[in-house]
């Protein structure tokens, strides 16, 4: 829906020189919240839980893994760094995994891509 994607900075400390981010399908971010409501309902009291599946993706893995669920290229151009921006940001979910049960089962880079690919060109959850 745009001409390209803009990757700021191509040359942090990674495999390919683009940042990492960790990336959580939303369904399991979804099964998350309601596991806190019902951690809420039990009366187990007000917590703060990190979600996140610990491991991350590099931007160009992430534009690579889209280009092959969508069959589509990914426009895209280097742009410098931003300020603030670090190497790699990922979410430790242990007491999430532990306490909640919770499991981000959807959340590998390929489910993830085709799911959302799916729901934008349909408009809906695919399941």
């Amino acid at each position: 829906q745009r001409p390209e994607l803009v990757i700021h900075g191509d040359d942090y400390d990674t495999h390919d020189g683009t940042c990492v981010r960790d990336y959580v399908h939303v369904m399991d971010l979804v099964e998350a919240h309601v596991l806190g409501l019902e951690w809420l309902l039990e009366g187990k009291g007000s917590r703060v839980f990190n979600l996140g599946t610990g491991a991350g993706f590099t931007v160009k893995e992430v534009i690579g893994h889209a280009r092959a669920a969508t069959g589509h290229k990914v426009p895209h151009r280097y742009g410098p760094r931003r300020g603030g921006d670090a190497t790699s940001l990922v979410s430790g979910s242990h007491a999430a995994l532990t306490e909640l049960g919770w499991d981000p089962a959807r959340s590998s880079l390929k489910t993830m891509i085709k799911d959302a690919w799916t729901w934008h060109k349909t408009g809906g959850y695919p399941g």
